[in-house]
């Protein structure tokens, strides 16, 4: 397995391995040019609707920007009104402690152009909207090469790039959305999904960049040959970034169906410590969840978890769980778009209980501060414009959860984990 480094991290370089799929042929050389493209991925073969949709039941291709939902339903409900279409590649990857979208458009920009390109021809568009990150100036460039180098001819797809502000929320569907059209790249509330009402009022199939890439990789395999890798439960692959938020971070592609302890000891890291599964917005497994679940949504779901945007943050040595958690929020809350109350006003008072958690020093102050967290996590649930309220509340509940006896040692002056 060879590995280079890539400027895909929201701070800087994270080491990008390669992968039996959509990371095949990644190598030092760093040569993600169209020719070196198409002598591993052959030119997409024009698809129907029907027949993207059934490639994509057979595999149970999920987004993989957060939501894990159904891209073959996504697909038909866009094509169910009749009505005139968008289609939008999300690449804006907003979450500091995810790469794998921006190392992908590094290193194989034109496998998710192929899945747009697909999803073109299918739906007969001739235009395609491409978010990309604006605080990672070099996934910019490359997205903005790798679309230079695509075909001009009178019926090719034509990409439009839309730069996002930065920030946690303005890689969120909606966000992106408003920025297309011209508003403020912050999310708004939204009733209708966008694949019924989106861009313009017209149903819109805004997908993530990893989401295209898969699609274009069944289409090119097929589904036996892609659901070689993988389970028969879960085919296929997903992308990870692993402590990508800081030094150190990696970038791989981990076959469905691969112990977390396994995958997590060949990356260098400990498997008997607390892991945090699915990003800023996920949920806390503890060492003894770790050493007993896989790579697999329903693995993960026994545990209340999900893998959301392929997030991995295991707990390093020396870090406390509870001053870990709280410095996220601290951070989340510093995100909030600020159109609404749960996250003007419940999202900092969250941060500072947190804030607080880890330095309790009598017992009743800590049951005192725990109640006034739940009762935080329980007023902002629901309630906001859009779910970054409800992911932090998320995050902070499995803190709770997870470490309660932590808060307990803490009072008593030590830190089980540092």
């Amino acid at each position: 397995m060879t590995h280079t480094e890539v400027e895909a991290g929201f701070h800087g370089v994270v080491s990008l391995l390669d992968g039996p799929l959509l990371l095949r042929g990644v190598g030092p050389d760093g040569d993600a040019s169209l020719r070196q493209h198409r002598r591993l991925w052959n030119e997409p073969s024009r698809k129907t609707v029907p027949q993207l949709i059934e490639m994509s039941w057979k595999i149970g291709l999920t987004g993989r920007g957060g939501a894990e939902f159904p891209f073959a339903r996504k697909l038909q409900a866009a094509v169910e009104s009749g009505k005139k279409r968008e289609l939008v590649v999300n690449c804006s990857e907003g979450e500091p402690a995810s790469a794998k979208d921006s190392s992908l458009m590094l290193s194989a920009p034109h496998l998710v152009l192929d899945g747009a390109q697909l999803l073109a021809d299918a739906l007969d568009l001739h235009h395609v909207h491409v978010a990309v990150p604006g605080e990672r100036p070099s996934v910019v460039a490359a997205i903005r090469a790798a679309i230079g180098e695509r075909d001009r001819g009178r019926k090719a797809v034509e990409y439009e790039m839309h730069t996002t502000s930065g920030g946690f929320v303005g890689g969120q569907s909606a966000a992106v959305l408003e920025m297309i059209s011209g508003r403020d790249n912050l999310p708004v509330t939204s009733r209708t999904p966008s694949a019924y009402s989106g861009l313009r009022g017209r149903p819109t199939l805004l997908s993530n960049a990893e989401t295209l890439a898969h699609l274009a990789a069944v289409s090119d395999l097929g589904p036996e040959r892609y659901a070689r890798w993988g389970t028969s439960a879960d085919p296929g692959t997903r992308l990870l970034s692993i402590s990508a938020d800081g030094p150190g971070g990696l970038v791989l592609e981990a076959p469905h169906g691969v112990p977390l302890a396994e995958m997590l000891e060949f990356c260098g890291y400990d498997p008997a410590r607390p892991l945090l599964v699915g990003g800023y917005h996920g949920t806390w497994l503890s060492a003894q969840q770790v050493t007993s679940c896989t790579l697999s949504p329903a693995d993960l779901a026994r545990f209340g978890a999900r893998l959301g945007a392929g997030v991995l943050l295991p707990m390093l040595p020396g870090d406390c769980p509870l001053s870990y958690t709280a410095s996220i929020v601290d951070y989340l809350a510093g995100q909030r778009a600020k159109r609404c109350g749960p996250c003007t006003n419940g999202l900092p008072a969250l941060a500072d209980a947190c804030t607080r958690l880890p330095r309790v020093r009598s017992h009743r102050e800590a049951a005192s501060l725990a109640e006034r967290i739940e009762q935080l996590t329980g007023l902002v649930t629901g309630r906001g414009a859009c779910a970054h309220p409800d992911g932090t509340a998320r995050l902070v509940n499995s803190m709770l959860e997870t470490f309660s006896p932590e808060i307990g040692n803490h009072v008593d002056g030590f830190c089980t984990y540092e």
